[in-house]
């Protein structure tokens, strides 16, 4: 039977940031990673971003070179299907087994999907293999229904119609961002994509895919009207992949739970990345989706795994780009709470978010560069003082 060291199941950003914090704090310790995934570890936020509007970064650019860099042996196209903890060994679905020294649980998460037929061209996107079937599919003029309106969803919307697309974009909201920004930040949100001339179908909901014809795919909306394009793209999130965590019998909660240091309940298994539970140094204790924090808690596990018992201290920031238009976010954007928000001129702004003490919970940053540690701190401190608020970041 193979052993390992260290062995990773996951094989996405946080598998990538996780060995070379291996690499680089034991120079001998032999890594396995196995991964469902067909392709190994690569910059997923790439997909949605600079693979359409940058043309000098082609899909080369998007492997992460992770076994050639720190030695792993890599295994894709493989799944884990339970963890014995007491033999301290992974069994895969084809029966064979993988012993580990010590395990860490990047298992990432599951786009989801909506009910209807399977054809190459209804793509959930998320994966790289996603990009190459859409990038193929994609032919100027081509009409594209695209489902979700928030990370995905928004950013597939843009890319597709910068690169020659006639884009429809289904969401629930009534202004799109609503969910998420203010009033008035949603509105000009909004205004990128119709000044681009996507064709919104705000305040519904997509029920069911369907194919229309020899040459059509689409969509059935709550309303029973029926959408149809050459591709039909659903971004509708994401949810973590907890059941081998579940099964195994660690504690999972909303996520795996872990400590300050990314251990689970099991002294020799750790776990980074979307499905993790953690205690939070300004937000508390959370589970966070996005890029900066996969490759933050994949280095901070990394480093927990070959001894370093130093805690994962790094508050995650997410962002998007649509357009051209930046911005960033520390904490929680939730509209219904309190905002203040304060113009810094006529195209930047701070938006913060306030509980019902008057703390800011979550600062959203829009067009604003080179603010996320002022963002943190003001959090932390929990300032009420509006007046101090509104000069806390500019």
């Amino acid at each position: 039977m193979t052993s390992y060291d260290y062995l990773i199941v996951g094989g996405g950003q946080v598998a990538d940031d996780a060995a070379r914090a291996l690499r680089e704090h034991d120079a001998n310790g032999t890594i396995g990673i196995v991964s469902t995934d067909e392709d190994a570890p690569y910059t997923r936020p790439a997909l949605s971003k600079k693979l359409w509007t940058d043309p000098d970064f082609s899909e080369d650019s998007v492997p992460l070179g992770t076994a050639a860099q720190t030695g792993a042996e890599l295994r894709v196209r493989t799944r884990v299907t339970a963890i014995d903890r007491e033999a301290k060994e992974v069994e895969l679905e084809s029966g064979e087994r993988l012993g580990y020294g010590r395990l860490l649980l990047a298992t990432g998460s599951e786009p989801r999907r909506l009910e209807g037929p399977e054809d190459e061209r209804i793509i959930h996107f998320r994966s790289f293999a996603d990009y190459r079937t859409l990038r193929h599919l994609m032919t100027e003029g081509a009409r594209a229904v695209v489902v979700g309106g928030g990370y995905i969803g928004a950013e597939i919307a843009a890319a597709l119609s910068v690169n020659g697309a006639h884009v429809t974009l289904v969401f629930p909201e009534d202004v799109l961002g609503a969910s998420r920004f203010p009033p008035s930040i949603a509105e000009r949100h909004q205004k990128l994509f119709t000044d681009h001339g996507v064709e919104l179908r705000p305040g519904r909901r997509a029920e069911r895919l369907t194919i229309l014809d020899d040459a059509d795919v689409g969509v059935t909306l709550d309303d029973g009207t029926a959408l149809g394009g050459d591709i039909v793209v659903v971004g509708l999130g994401a949810d973590p992949r907890l059941q081998l965590a579940r099964d195994a019998g660690l504690d999972v909660a909303d996520g795996v739970v872990v400590d300050e240091t990314l251990r689970t309940s099991d002294p020799s298994i750790w776990a980074a990345g979307d499905i993790i539970e953690y205690p939070d140094v300004v937000l508390g204790r959370t589970r966070i989706e996005h890029v900066d924090h996969a490759r933050e808690s994949g280095a901070a596990a990394g480093r927990s795994m070959a001894g370093a018992e130093a805690p994962y201290d790094h508050t995650p920031y997410f962002y998007s780009m649509v357009y051209g238009v930046r911005w960033e976010a520390v904490g929680t954007l939730d509209p219904t709470l309190e905002t203040l928000e304060v113009p810094l001129d006529t195209e930047r702004s701070v938006v913060y978010y306030l509980d019902d003490q008057g703390r800011p919970v979550g600062v959203l940053l829009w067009q604003i560069e080179g603010a996320r540690d002022a963002a943190r701190t003001v959090i932390a401190e929990a300032i009420t003082d509006r007046e101090l608020l509104r000069g806390s970041i500019g």
